[in-house]
């Protein structure tokens, strides 16, 4: 860190040094995010599909919950594993509803009424672009790991928001506009993350976009692998159902959460260096709870996670 931002630093309260708020990107992280973007596809059907409460109404409920633990994670001085994880799960919620309210209109079952899976991808995708344009011209850094500003948070959230969105739209066009199926559209989108891993590890490509490829793509994934667990056999499905898929992916959600609940106690995590603007190094709103050296930190503070894994 460069002289002038670290006296910049530390003239927030004193403290050169944030508690962290966001986890770091490993194989765990994947795990948990496949897993959440998948329940949220089959809790949006069960809700939306299976109880015929059609996709606005669903879409109102899931964003009063979205509301509620987006302001709590944004307000949390630390890390706090579950906490994040209600937020991910929220973002695929209304995600999947406001995907199929664009595509499919107001109804609740599968008829296209609305504007079509294509103009629901471009539209989405200018979304996403607007809010990466917005978090440059910030001068936020876009190294998602190190966020360590309470703006820099929010267009996090408002980013991962707008490509699970754009995840569910893409998979739904994967699955039924191409004709793949569900299985075949799972197996398809897996190819492609492979591809993202290799270049990740063989290549120069900037590591943030691999991430926001990687972070769109598991949302689609995930809703293909919704749909394989959900839908009838003759359907290309296993036959779970919404309630039996959802429930199973529940599970599995609230125990990989405690696996890493365990693993941040067991090893700390250093905070961040306070956060400056990008380009005039002048100080920003911290995220979380400010101290004054990685050393003053209380383990139970400032959880971890494990080393990083490829985006």
């Amino acid at each position: 860190m460069t002289a002038q931002a670290r006296a910049a630093g530390a003239g927030q309260d004193g403290a050169m040094y944030v508690l962290r708020k966001l986890p770091q990107v490993t194989v765990l992280f994947w795990a948990l995010k496949t897993v959440a973007v998948t329940l949220g596809e089959t809790a949006g059907d069960l809700l939306g599909i299976t109880f015929r409460l059609g996709y606005l109404t669903t879409a109102v409920i899931f964003l009063i919950f979205f509301a509620a633990v987006v302001v709590a994670q944004v307000r949390a001085r630390r890390f706090h594993s579950a906490l994040y994880w209600a937020v991910v799960l929220a973002t695929s919620m209304v995600g999947t509803e406001i995907s199929d309210f664009l595509n499919r209109g107001f109804g609740h079952g599968s008829a296209p009424a609305g504007i079509g899976y294509a103009w629901g991808a471009v539209l989405l995708s200018a979304a996403l672009a607007l809010v990466f344009l917005v978090w440059w011209r910030t001068g936020q850094t876009c190294d998602v790991e190190n966020i360590s500003s309470r703006t820099g948070e929010i267009l996090y959230w408002a980013a991962i928001l707008v490509s699970n969105t754009l995840g569910t739209s893409s998979g739904d066009w994967l699955s039924d506009g191409t004709g793949l199926g569900f299985r075949r559209a799972f197996l398809v989108i897996a190819g492609i993350m492979l591809v993202i891993v290799a270049a990740y590890y063989l290549t120069n490509v900037n590591k943030t976009v691999l991430f926001w490829l990687a972070f769109i793509l598991t949302r689609p994934l995930g809703a293909a692998g919704g749909d394989s667990l959900t839908k009838p056999v003759r359907e290309g499905g296993l036959g779970w159902g919404t309630a039996g898929g959802s429930a199973a992916l529940g599970v599995l959600l609230l125990l990989l959460i405690g696996r890493q609940t365990l693993h941040l106690r067991r090893d700390p995590l250093a905070p961040l260096p306070a956060p400056v603007d990008r380009r005039t190094g002048r100080p920003q709103l911290p995220n979380g709870a400010p101290v004054a050296s990685p050393a003053t930190a209380p383990a139970r503070l400032s959880p971890p996670e494990e080393s990083q894994a490829p985006a």
